[in-house]
């Protein structure tokens, strides 16, 4: 069972923000797989199904971002899962450019509170995630209200594409024997 985690806050209040680019790319894995997302389990949004012979659940933590990690670990302890080689968390990330995508099989948190809940939950770096860009922070702004705001309307069709960039990416790793050949192909540029 492979658990694919899309980071994000709950409500109506933060939906289409920065923060929610995790819960926006996990949408579109359910719309093309025909995986329901509303099972509420796991402190989460939840639904299982199945991506190209695998069986995935996909995970919307409702417990709001920085406590991303009790979800997750929730779900992991449920099936047993290795994180290293069965979970993806999809998230924003205000170190890359708005619509690029990055795709790691491990790391550090990297100042996310999100990741760094997850690390904290599970005991490990030792996890893939899909990191999709939404701009560095602005000088002057508050970190928590930028990723909390929305895109401007000059950033939404790139955001829109790498949304589904981050979703194809995600399912690659679900259905890839070497995550390598994964990382070339989506972190080599921003068109595909």
């Amino acid at each position: 069972m492979f658990i694919i985690a899309g980071l994000g806050n709950p409500g109506k209040k933060y939906a289409g923000t920065r923060h929610n680019s995790g819960f926006a790319a996990l949408d579109i894995i359910s719309d093309r797989y025909h995986i329901p997302v509303e099972t509420k389990k796991f402190h989460s949004l939840c639904g299982t199904g199945m991506i190209d012979g695998q069986k995935v659940l996909l995970l919307k933590p409702q417990t709001y971002m920085n406590l991303s990690g009790e979800a997750v670990r929730a779900a992991v302890d449920f099936y047993q899962a290795d994180p290293a080689s069965s979970l993806v968390v999809i998230c924003d990330d205000v170190s890359m450019s708005a619509g690029s995508i990055r795709v790691r099989a491990k790391g550090s948190a990297g100042g996310h509170n999100g990741l760094k809940n997850i690390i904290a939950h599970l005991g490990t770096q030792d996890f893939m995630r899909v990191k999709i860009g939404v701009g560095e922070k602005p000088e002057g702004y508050d970190l928590a209200d930028y990723v909390l705001g929305h895109f401007p309307l000059l950033e939404q069709a790139d955001m829109i594409d790498a949304f589904d960039r981050a979703a194809r990416a995600a399912a690659a790793l679900v259905t890839a024997q070497d995550i390598q050949t994964v990382m070339s192909t989506y972190n080599c540029r921003k068109e595909l």
